[in-house]
């Protein structure tokens, strides 16, 4: 059996050695087996594989398989188990640990390159019945659901709003008054408020949702000496963790025994490169999240390399994650200004209508004596004043605003934040994936004397000199990384066509030489037919490889002083060594190898290419950049003087911050650019700080570390691409491509949306004015009424459409990014606002009563009157909604800017203008009559002369501003 397993070549044996001293240490009860397979060349079809499996008595030939096409089926009799292990054909190994039939089994693969696992037979964990006692006492691991609110008492809550009574009653006078359409259509935005808010409710909830998810995996822990798996929510303090590659941790947990244990934190640090793990020894050191050799596992964080045993020491709401829910859960969004001003300028419109109401239905019934038509004129005088139009306005500019947002990748999620995007006055920015590509590249590669800039250089082949480094920095990976520098490596020396030489396929992987906290690099054993011997490849941090290089004290300070050179530069700094040794017993240490250095290799994460020019508009739009990272200063200081950071040279680190007192911490945070080494608390101490400054803050993140802060934020803008459900379901905003230049063209969109609106209610205030006035006067004076509620209806088809599409998609000023971020006190509809906006109604107001004036001096009846009045209303009107598309450019200028929505609703009004002018049935139902084409052309021309005075002040402010910037 041995002879055919070649048992005298000295690989089998140094790797039957391994295994027996594996299975020595992996033993977990009286009864356990191993079982065990190698084979050193590609087995035919005919041939068999023997599964061998040891015990007390020995060693034992349990069945014998024929291999597949790419696997290998090993059938074991005992327990009647079966299973399928799928291995590399050449030079590798399957076992897997049994219990006792009836029982559970486990089975892992592992190859053969592996060191022996950790000894899991000084571990017993606690007792099944002290589990759960724990568990009653202390709870399930996973964050408690919060008490909700029904969608009834959501419904309620929504009732008591003045919003929502204003629309209510508003929809109740045009029923009354017949007008279904537009009741209806007012009662469907009571629907469109309601679900707004229950949108927002379920919201948190989702978020909560999808913390408790993501913090109770599946876990694998020791409890009476046995390996058992258990539901995440099941693990209690004091559990023995045994956690692997590709495992997510179930709860915050102390290191006790680990084998080359890596974890990716980005979760909770947003840094995406993994951090190396080693046990306490007695020393915890500063629990929080980031930095290498730290003996603290989190919840929720993946495990890419190794293993480990690790005491469970915090569960549900008191571990790292748990902490991070109930501060999200304690966040609550805040009403947008905007909706406030809205609701505020409703009511104060809405009480003035009431109060003109009475005085219309008053007068009119006691100076005429027909209090039926009295009210006529005051229901006609509150339709025109009923400002039914900013809610409407407010609901559908946000929501196109949103869909256009959607087109520059930049997805909505919280449609009022749009509002506060146009006034971000900080943007809060993470660095990895953000204004870097989140992929780590290498950089720079150093021999001798001598560099080779990999980015500057890009595309260009790696010079001769370098190849022996990058070949042996490669040889020391895993051949299918996990790790993003290892993955940097392999693909500079796949991408370069002249290295192809060095990859060595045919070589074989015997084992590794894990990092350690008494040496911080690891070595690969690789196995050459060719040269018959063992090459070994090593890396790690450069002090480790000077160590095992045993340099001299001259050597090594010339070395350090470019180590910290590169350091300096943002670059995570590798040192490379080789080895060889002829084939026999391996030593246990890597000390034991003679080492020769060969180099150092730089690797930084490139920033993105229109970071810098992005960086640019936001300055010149007045915007804040603040770069809050949990990388380390050096790096975080390059990446900022890279793109254009001002004032880059100063760095305030997380430490720095937490022992500042308040009122310096204050200051400094509104002093600094660059933030490096923060933790998740500290994001939402400074995003809090910049609100109390009175600043409005954006902020960018992909972890759950991030969703505090997000929440917080005026807008939390999520990574779509990298970032988590929880960060998502925190935000505000989700950036598709993961793209900073995506959130600088959100914010100039933001900027459109809010300029636009504003037009949009300036005009409908001006619009409102002759309006109401043509409906008051008349009354006051005793002349005829000129509109009555028929006609009112008619111009209402003309101001929604124009007021809600018209301007809405009308392109942005040609200045809106030179202009610094609006005072976040400023009212949409400011003083210079309703100044302009009032003008344009009164001059109207004019101009139709001055035509009214003429028509009755001309003896004209009272439906001729009323026909030139609202002939001169509808294109005052148009003219209007044309000059008021930009307060800046002349009607010139804005008649070459495309925008569709304006030349098909001015062609609807058109034709149905004539269409009740000359169509007898319509003209009938208007109370129109006939008048000639000269009167027609009269009530044209006054109607477009309406808007000339503001033309002219377009122009003399202009020329103002432009005198002033030179």
């Amino acid at each position: 059996m041995f002879h055919e397993l070649n048992r005298k070549n000295p690989r089998f044996l140094f790797q039957w050695n391994r295994f027996r001293q594996f299975h020595a240490s992996c033993s977990i009860g009286p009864r356990s087996q191993c079982f065990f397979t190698n084979f050193f060349t590609p087995p035919s079809q005919s041939e068999q594989i023997f599964l061998l499996y040891e015990n007390a008595s020995g060693i034992f030939i349990s069945y014998a398989c024929v291999p597949r096409r790419n696997h290998v089926i090993f059938f074991v009799r005992r327990g009647g188990l079966r299973r399928s292990i799928k291995t590399p054909f050449i030079l590798s190994w399957s076992w897997a640990m049994a219990k006792p039939m009836g029982q559970a089994t486990l089975s892992y693969e592992v190859s053969n390159c592996r060191m022996p696992p950790i000894d899991l037979a000084r571990f017993t964990g606690i007792s099944t019945a002290e589990a759960q006692s724990r568990f009653i006492r202390d709870g399930p691991n996973e964050l408690p659901l919060r008490e909700n609110r029904g969608i009834i008492g959501i419904i309620l809550d929504v009732i008591r709003e003045p919003m929502f009574l204003l629309l209510v009653g508003a929809g109740s006078v045009y029923f009354i008054l017949g007008d279904f359409g537009e009741g209806a259509l007012l009662l469907s935005f009571v629907l469109v408020i309601i679900c707004i808010t229950v949108y927002q409710e379920r919201k948190t909830e989702r978020a909560l949702e999808a913390l408790r998810n993501l913090s109770s995996p599946r876990a694998l822990v020791i409890r009476d000496g046995q390996l058992v798996r258990i539901a995440g929510r099941d693990v209690v303090r004091g559990d023995l963790l045994f956690t692997s590659e590709g495992d997510r941790i179930a709860a915050d947990a102390l290191l006790l025994a680990s084998t080359n244990l890596s974890v990716d934190e980005s979760l909770l640090t947003g840094e995406s490169v993994p951090v190396r793990k080693l046990p306490t020894e007695g020393k915890t050191g500063g629990r929080r999240p980031g930095g290498d050799d730290q003996p603290w596992l989190y919840s929720g964080t993946l495990v890419v390399q190794g293993q480990g045993v690790a005491e469970v020491v915090s569960t549900g709401m008191y571990t790292r994650m748990g902490e991070i829910g109930k501060t999200l859960q304690n966040v609550d969004h805040e009403e947008t200004r905007l909706h406030t001003e809205t609701a505020h300028i409703v009511r104060s419109i809405a009480f003035i209508g009431l109060f003109l109401f009475l005085i219309v239905v008053i007068v009119y019934g006691m100076t005429r004596g027909d209090w039926l038509h009295g009210l006529l004129a005051g229901i006609t005088l509150a339709m025109a004043i009923l400002p039914e139009e900013f809610p409407v306005v407010l609901t559908v500019f946000l929501a196109l605003g949103a869909w256009r947002l959607s087109k520059i990748n930049v997805l909505s999620r919280h449609v009022p934040a749009l509002e506060a995007l146009g006034a971000t006055s900080v943007l809060c920015t993470d660095k990895t994936g953000t204004l870097t590509v989140n992929r780590m590249t290498v950089a720079k590669c150093v021999v001798a004397g001598s560099s080779f800039d990999c980015l500057a250089e890009a595309g260009r082949p790696l010079p001769e000199p370098f190849h022996e480094l990058l070949e042996y920095a490669i040889l020391s990976c895993k051949k299918d990384p996990f790790d993003p520098m290892e993955q940097a490596l392999l693909k500079t020396g796949t991408d370069d066509r002249s290295f192809t030489e060095h990859l060595h396929e045919d070589w074989e992987l015997l084992i590794e030489y894990p990092l350690s906290r008494e040496l911080l690099a690891m070595s690969n054993v690789w196995w050459s037919r060719k040269w018959d011997k063992y090459i070994i490849a090593a890396k790690g941090a450069p002090e480790a490889i000077f160590d095992l290089c045993h340099l001299g004290e001259r050597e090594i300070s010339v070395l350090t002083t470019r180590v910290e050179d590169l350091a300096s530069q943002g670059l995570r700094v590798l040192a490379v060594a080789k080895s060889h040794f002829r084939p026999g017993q391996l030593p246990d240490g890597q000390h034991e190898f003679p080492f020769t250095y060969l180099g150092l290799i730089g690797f930084a994460d490139p920033v993105r290419s229109d970071a810098a020019a992005a960086i640019h508009d936001c300055r010149t739009a007045g915007v804040r950049v603040a770069m809050i990272t949990g990388d380390y200063p050096a790096t975080a200081q390059n990446i900022a003087r890279q793109i254009g950071f001002p004032d880059s040279e100063m760095v305030l680190t997380g430490s720095d911050l937490e022992k500042l007192p308040m009122n310096e911490r204050d200051a400094k945070i509104h002093s600094t650019s660059v933030f490096a080494r923060v933790v998740p608390e500290q994001k939402l101490q400074i995003v809090e700080s910049l609100k109390a400054g009175g600043e409005i803050v954006a902020m960018t993140g992909d972890g759950v570390n991030d969703a505090p802060a997000l929440k917080a934020a005026h807008i939390g803008i999520a990574m779509g691409g990298r970032g988590t459900d929880v960060a998502r379901e925190a935000s505000s905003l989700v950036l598709l491509d993961d793209n900073f230049a995506s959130i600088v063209a959100g914010i100039r969109m933001g900027r459109r949306i809010y300029a636009n609106l504003k037009k949009a209610m300036a005009y409908i205030i001006s619009v409102h004015v002759p309006i109401a006035g043509i409906s008051l006067i008349p009354v006051l004076f005793g002349w005829p009424l000129i509109l009555l509620p028929v006609q009112i209806v008619f111009l209402e088809l003309i101001i929604d459409p124009a007021c809600s599409i018209v301007f809405e998609a009308e392109q942005e000023e040609p200045d809106i990014m030179r202009k610094p971020p609006r005072d976040p006190d400023e009212h949409i509809l400011d003083r210079r606002t309703v100044a302009i906006a009032l003008t344009q109604g009164f001059v109207v107001l004019g101009i139709v009563l001055l035509i009214y004036l003429y028509g009755m001096m001309r003896g004209l009846t009272a439906d001729e009157l009323r026909t030139l009045s609202f002939v001169t209303i509808v294109v005052a009107n148009i003219a209007l909604i044309f000059t008021n598309r930009s307060w800046t450019e002349s009607i010139v200028s804005i008649s070459r800017k495309p925008n569709k929505a304006f030349w098909l609703v001015t062609t609807g009004t058109v034709f149905f203008l004539a269409a009740v002018l000359f169509l007898p049935g319509l003209r009938s139902l208007f109370q129109f009559a006939p008048v000639s084409p000269g009167y027609l052309l009269f009530c044209i021309v006054g109607g477009m002369l309406t808007v000339g005075w503001f033309e002219l002040y377009k122009i003399t402010h202009a020329r103002i501003r432009k005198a002033e910037s030179s």
